[in-house]
């Protein structure tokens, strides 16, 4: 493992990142290519997952880049663990592979991006700088037609709950998680783990995708 400090931005502190990838010239190449960004600082990279929640606490690290295949190591698992102990944390995942219900497990788990190894540099410093805006997008960067619709939700998938009806409604009427909290008197981060749960259940990528799924499903009305 390498931790790494260096000098910080004139205009404004540093996105901090983690860069994770068993392949050390790869992760190198990866780490260069960030480094070389002013606004961007890589705080360490290490070749395996193990004990990566301390390592972002330790570091206060705001995104963790992560590869996808790794030996000992199962990328849904290791998220969920990350964006449920660090709700802000950007999770950006990073692979070779277009598997679409890989792709939508890992974002229903709480990454907020899904990078293919080929995919343009400027699309990756994109997803990272996304980090700064209040409630980022999610990012999907794949070779055209590499990732297709994932397979329709069970027979007998739950339904959501009255809280989560609740929070996706004030979702539709165009409100932040901010909002939503205060609206309902919770944390943002309890309302992050909320939407996260809705897009697991209805097999949505986004805000819009699920709001559409829940009113064609008759869950909730359009306001």
């Amino acid at each position: 493992m390498q931790t790494r400090e260096g000098p910080p931005s004139a205009t404004a502190e540093p996105i901090r990142i983690i860069a994770v990838d068993d392949h050390s010239l790869l992760r190198g190449a990866l780490c260069q290519l960030i480094d070389s960004e002013r606004d961007l600082r890589v705080v360490a990279d290490v070749g395996t997952s193990d004990r990566l929640a301390d390592l972002v606490e330790r570091t206060r690290a705001q995104v963790v880049l992560m590869d996808v295949e790794m030996p000992g190591h199962h990328a849904p698992t290791v998220v969920g663990e990350l964006t449920t102990r660090f709700p802000d944390l950007h999770v950006l995942m990073l692979t070779m592979h277009n598997d679409p219900r890989l792709v939508y497990e890992l974002l229903a788990r709480g990454a907020r991006g899904y990078l293919h190894k080929s995919a343009p540099r400027e699309s990756l410093l994109l997803a990272i700088r996304a980090v700064r805006a209040r409630d980022p997008q999610v990012t999907i960067a794949v070779p055209r037609g590499g990732v297709g619709e994932p397979e329709p939700p069970a027979t007998g998938q739950p339904l959501l709950s009255a809280r989560e009806r609740e929070v996706l409604t004030l979702t539709a009427a165009a409100l932040s998680n901010r909002q939503i909290a205060a609206r309902l008197k919770i944390t943002e981060g309890t309302v992050k783990r909320h939407l996260r749960n809705i897009f697991g259940k209805l097999g949505a990528v986004s805000r819009i995708d699920a709001v559409n799924k829940a009113v064609d499903a008759h869950l909730i009305k359009r306001p």
